[in-house]
């Protein structure tokens, strides 16, 4: 288990929360460094990264050690060891106004969590879990998206058209999971918003209006390019991170100016 996130080794940096189960098989989690390393050098965003595993993230969950870091970012992988260590960090960060980005997997649990946590959806499910559940809310896609590129459309005035800079744009994929379009309604009538889809009308992108930054693709926007100019997603979740990290800050500083005034 991670204990609690150590002190800023610099101002303006911010720690994030690396949720999945690292492997040097997934090619995402093999370009994450890549990505640091540009995001601090190109873009002057620098994050200090903590992977936390899914079969220890229900605990980092219940101890508050999720809720002290900057961002989280639920990556893919699944499935992963812990279903529910993955959902405890989404609804963590879905809480407490954390910026978060889930991606692949990161975007099925996003909506697994919120239909369970705030649809009352309890029963649902994702089929690549629970392979037997009769109604799935993540389902088999009807043709795999592994390897698939596709052009993905953002709804104006969303945050994903914000993020992304653009209302299109071309988008990797490795999945053969996504949510079941008969339980969308039962989402966006809670609240979630679908603000990306493909050229066939299917839901890519999900966000949370109101909350800092909450963000989920289907798409993995980590596999851009070959890793020294990060997805504009991925550099919008760091810029999320380091405003989370300077209001933090603020906050405390203010915090303890008042208390030695006393």
């Amino acid at each position: 288990m991670t204990t609690a996130p150590p002190a800023r080794t610099a101002p303006g940096t911010a720690r994030i929360a690396l949720v999945g189960d690292r492997s040097p098989h997934v090619k995402s989690h093999t370009r994450i460094p890549l990505l640091l390393d540009a995001l601090a050098s190109r873009d002057g965003l620098v994050l200090d990264a903590y992977w936390i595993p899914t079969g220890d993230a229900e605990a980092e969950a219940a101890a508050g050690t999720l809720a002290r870091f900057d961002a989280v970012w639920v990556l893919p992988g699944s499935p992963y060891a812990s279903e529910a260590g993955a959902l405890a960090a989404i609804r963590v960060a879905r809480e407490e106004g954390i910026p978060f980005l889930g991606t692949c997997g990161g975007f099925q649990h996003a909506l697994l969590e919120y239909a369970r946590a705030v649809c009352g959806l309890t029963e649902a499910a994702h089929a690549e879990n629970d392979p037997g559940a009769a109604d799935p809310l993540i389902a088999p896609l009807a043709c795999s998206l592994v390897g698939h590129e596709g052009l993905v459309r953002t709804e104006p005035g969303s945050l994903a058209e914000a993020a992304l800079g653009a209302e299109r744009s071309m988008e990797r994929y490795h999945c053969s999971y996504g949510p079941a379009p008969r339980h969308l309604p039962t989402l966006t009538a809670h609240g979630l918003r679908l603000s990306g889809h493909d050229e066939d009308g299917r839901a890519r992108i999900a966000e949370l209006p109101g909350h800092p930054f909450f963000l989920a693709t289907l798409f993995q926007p980590e596999l851009h390019g070959d890793g020294t100019r990060p997805h504009p997603i991925v550099r919008a979740l760091a810029a999320a991170a380091v405003a989370h990290a300077h209001a933090t800050d603020t906050a405390a500083a203010s915090a303890s100016t008042s208390a030695g005034a006393e």
